[in-house]
């Protein structure tokens, strides 16, 4: 499209391509190298996270996703290493990352593929999908982190990962609809940015390293409360 500078291209294509490399490589140390997660749900964290952090999250899941292994524990007396607390915060962090990234990604490309609007434009639409279907999939992943740990039947895990997961995912949300507004009136306002431009996913990518840090002081918060559990 018209309007994007060569040079945003090429820097996103590189971003992109780096997140991608560093997502296929954690995926690669969990399932061939045998890094299986003890919370299984981390085995689809780790590389979602790695979509908008990048190298980042590859040098986090060296330092947090290993030793969170079966393989890692039982060479170690069974015992992971204990984290300090702003570490658990941010793997908790990412937890509820994971589902607004997975949302958002498929939010995105409905609403483009679809080719709907409110009011001439798309981003109300985006709005409304990327926060519904983020709600879920976050609600979802929460459950599944949530109701092992405290040994939860189904309804009741299922509230809990909600009441846990909406002030966070909605922290999270906050930074990157902020971001997106952003980018659409201000920097790419005639024309729009469009979905199928590497341009533009390199900038949600921004917008979910600036949600992840408004929802980190959340989810401090949630933790230091009790209503969502430490990772």
């Amino acid at each position: 499209m018209t309007g994007v500078p060569a040079w945003l291209t090429i820097v996103s294509w590189t971003l992109i391509s780096l997140a991608l490399l560093s997502a296929v490589l954690i995926l690669a140390d969990i399932f061939l190298r045998d890094y299986r997660q003890h919370m299984r749900i981390m085995e689809v964290v780790w590389p979602v996270t790695a979509l908008y952090f990048g190298p980042l999250a590859l040098v986090a899941y060296a330092k947090w996703g290993r030793s969170a292994s079966h393989r890692w524990m039982q060479s170690h007396s069974g015992a992971m290493p204990e984290r300090p607390f702003w570490a658990k915060v941010a793997v908790s962090a990412t937890h509820c990352g994971a589902g607004c990234t997975l949302g958002d990604v498929i939010a995105e490309w409905t609403v483009f593929g679809f080719g709907l609007e409110l009011l001439g434009l798309a981003l109300p639409v985006e709005y409304v999908f990327d926060y519904v279907l983020a709600l879920g999939l976050g609600i979802l992943f929460q459950y599944f982190a949530i109701a092992p740990m405290r040994h939860l039947a189904l309804g009741e895990g299922l509230k809990m990962a909600a009441k846990a997961d909406f002030l966070s995912l909605t922290a999270f949300e906050i930074g990157l609809f902020g971001w997106m507004a952003i980018t659409q009136f201000v920097f790419f306002s005639s024309p729009h940015l469009s979905t199928n431009h590497a341009a533009f996913w390199f900038l949600m990518q921004v917008g979910m390293v600036i949600g992840f840090a408004t929802s980190y002081p959340m989810n401090w918060w949630l933790i230091r409360h009790g209503i969502k559990e430490a990772m």
